[in-house]
């Protein structure tokens, strides 16, 4: 009996305290498991029941609305029991931690702020506005020194650039004349040298205009013969040159600004002419009306032959169409 009773001092608080701790769980968990906690609490009253029976101890009845059967001791054992039992509750409510629902302490109301605080919000903005236009004023005056120093440096580009073009031009102005007077000295070493003129024949085939460049180009211009005796000097020049073939050369004699009024390339009216005439008919035989085949009357080209070409072998003038690919003499001063 001893026995029995020493069995239930140490099993029965195990079984209230598991009890109370299925009770603490039904709280926390409440509203959420109703029929499950209602069948957990019946499984534990008939646990409590069995054990109760199998140790001996009376039983006295519980709660008529649920229909569970309690043991039922003596007045001290039931106040030991519900004392230990409150005990447990309180410890439970005490290691049960606090919600995360339960509402959190209001925040204090931040103070309203006064003009002082407004006044003093409103310099210090206008302080970092004035700052950053300070910043603003320092970088425009670097860009401005920049630009400054970029104009600088485009005019002194400008300058070089210009003083470049200036030795340039220079340089091509002398090597114009050395090729002129390179041309000149030329001319008269290898050319014919009369009076204060000399001639010299080119054998490159050019029209009448790009002819009389070349001449320039090289310090002359195309032959203007000024008299008889340097057009018969010039005859026997080219005839020498060119024997034994008749080659027509061009002159610097043209009639392009008006038909019939025949010029010198330089300007200067043409005093004299040495135009081709047809062979004249032997003694005795009667002339012929018709013109010559090969070698007719010059000038016959009218407004479609206006460049003057000396032929070679008698020194005669022909006209010619003035893009004509010919030879040309060229006359360098002396």
């Amino acid at each position: 009996m001893q026995a029995a009773w020493l069995l239930g001092a140490l099993v029965v608080p195990q079984l209230l305290g598991f009890s109370h701790g299925a009770r603490g769980a039904e709280r926390e968990w409440e509203g959420g498991w109703g029929g499950a906690q209602e069948e957990e609490r019946e499984r534990e009253a008939l646990m409590l029941k069995h054990l109760q029976e199998a140790l001996g101890l009376p039983a006295a009845r519980g709660d008529a609305a649920r229909g569970d059967e309690h043991p039922e001791g003596t007045p001290e054992d039931k106040g030991a029991w519900e004392t230990e039992e409150d005990h447990q509750g309180e410890e439970e409510e005490e290691a049960t931690p606090i919600s995360s629902s339960s509402p959190s302490p209001s925040p204090s109301p931040s103070p309203t702020p006064t003009p002082e605080d407004t006044v003093t919000y409103i310099l210090g903005r206008l302080a970092g506005l004035d700052a950053g236009l300070h910043q603003v004023h320092v970088r425009l005056h670097v860009l401005d020194t920049r630009v400054v120093e970029l104009t600088t440096g485009l005019r002194q580009l400008r300058e070089a650039v210009g003083d470049t073009r200036d030795a340039v031009q220079a340089l091509q102005e002398a090597q114009s004349r050395a090729e002129r007077e390179r041309g000149r000295l030329e001319g008269c070493l290898k050319g014919l040298r009369l009076g204060h003129k000399c001639f010299l024949l080119s054998r490159d085939f050019e029209a009448q205009a790009a002819a009389q460049a070349r001449c320039v180009a090289r310090g002359g211009s195309l032959a203007q013969p000024a008299d008889r005796q340097q057009m018969e000097a010039l005859t026997r020049y080219l005839r020498a040159a060119l024997a034994p073939y008749n080659w027509p050369v061009w002159l610097g004699v043209h009639d392009r600004r008006a038909e019939g009024l025949y010029l010198f390339e330089n300007g200067q009216r043409v005093s004299f002419f040495a135009w081709h005439q047809a062979p004249r008919p032997e003694p005795g035989s009667e002339p012929s009306a018709a013109p010559h085949p090969l070698s007719p009357n010059q000038p016959n080209g009218g407004a479609l032959e206006n460049c003057v070409a000396q032929a070679s072998d008698d020194g005669s003038w022909w006209d010619h169409d003035c893009e004509r690919r010919l030879y040309y003499v060229c006359e360098f001063p002396f």
